[in-house]
């Protein structure tokens, strides 16, 4: 069998101070693999010092690491993908473990799950937070990973090029981690160490406007991926608000055939109404869905499996 194709992904921006380490780990790791810097626009020495330390470098004008990732998955032909930030905190060490892993159990992603003991490798509130979305995702799509917010994955070919990347910025792994559910794609995870930042690197991830764009991409991938639960339970809430509102006027017609408050009942009757709108939405959405879903999963199967 032929050694497989491995790129590895390093998306940057402003890592002037981490990012030959991060590309002199790789390499290390992973001799045979192809490593690609792509820059976001960074104001410091980023593309010279990735190409000092030996790196394909290349750039993606549209800010965000959605959008790099959008690139990078696009441009880039290989076997195995393998995905870090350029910032140094991610364990290259551990590369060839994910990679073997994902090619002897023929994967299609093997998340680096998180695990440190250096109090400075996590912002305040970045713990709770991670555990928090990844309790939801998990309520809201039936199962997920231990951690969703992992920028460290390895995929497979078939994996890269099913997917649509729609996210902008640092949403893009909870995009990436509901494609894998929706899709039922065999996955994994590894323990992975987690390290703080080398001195003079500094986090791009806001604490709350980053926190609340990735609450935000799980509620409207719910709404896109299971639109039938989605408009059904809205549909449930008003029918319910309309049978409150509803019953005392009815209770009261069948005692003295009188309607005496018709503003209530024309707008018990108008929720209603509403209610069966987003049932018949629902059933609609959820049917477009089903189709879309299974183009995706023939774009998915188009693709031989890892080590197949």
């Amino acid at each position: 069998m032929t050694e497989p194709r491995i790129a590895v992904l390093l998306p940057c921006y402003n890592e002037e101070a981490a990012i030959a380490q991060t590309v002199a780990g790789f390499r290390a790791a992973l001799p045979s693999a192809t490593i690609y810097v792509y820059d976001n626009n960074s104001k410091d020495r980023t593309v010279e010092v990735a190409h000092a330390a030996g790196a394909v470098v290349r750039s993606e004008r549209m800010q965000g690491k959605g959008n790099v990732v959008r690139r990078m998955f696009a441009d880039i032909d290989a076997d195995v993908y393998v995905m870090a930030d350029g910032d140094a905190t991610y364990d290259a060490e551990a590369a060839p473990q994910l990679v073997r892993r994902l090619i002897e159990e023929q994967l299609d992603m093997v998340v680096g799950s998180r695990v440190t003991q250096q109090d400075a490798a996590y912002r305040r509130g970045h713990v709770m937070g991670n555990k928090l979305l990844t309790g939801m995702l998990a309520k809201l799509f039936g199962r997920s990973f231990t951690d969703i917010l992992s920028g460290y994955r390895v995929f497979s070919r078939r994996f890269v090029k099913s997917f649509p990347v729609l996210s902008g910025g640092f949403e893009i792994e909870t995009e990436i981690s509901v494609h894998a559910l929706e899709l039922r794609m065999p996955v994994g995870e590894v323990e992975t160490r987690y390290f703080a930042r080398p001195e003079g690197s500094a986090s791009k991830l806001s604490t709350y406007s980053d926190g609340f764009r990735i609450l935000n991409t799980i509620v409207t991938l719910y709404r896109i991926e299971r639109p039938l639960l989605f408009f059904g339970a809205i549909g449930g809430l008003l029918a319910l608000l309309a049978l409150a509102l509803g019953i005392p006027l009815a209770i009261t017609y069948y005692h003295t055939h009188l309607v005496p408050r018709l503003p209530t009942a024309i707008m018990a009757t108008g929720l209603i109404i509403l209610a069966a709108l987003c049932l018949f939405a629902g059933l609609i959405l959820d049917t477009v869905v089903r189709g879309r879903r299974e183009v995706r999963r023939l774009a998915y199967l188009g693709h031989p499996a890892p080590g197949g």
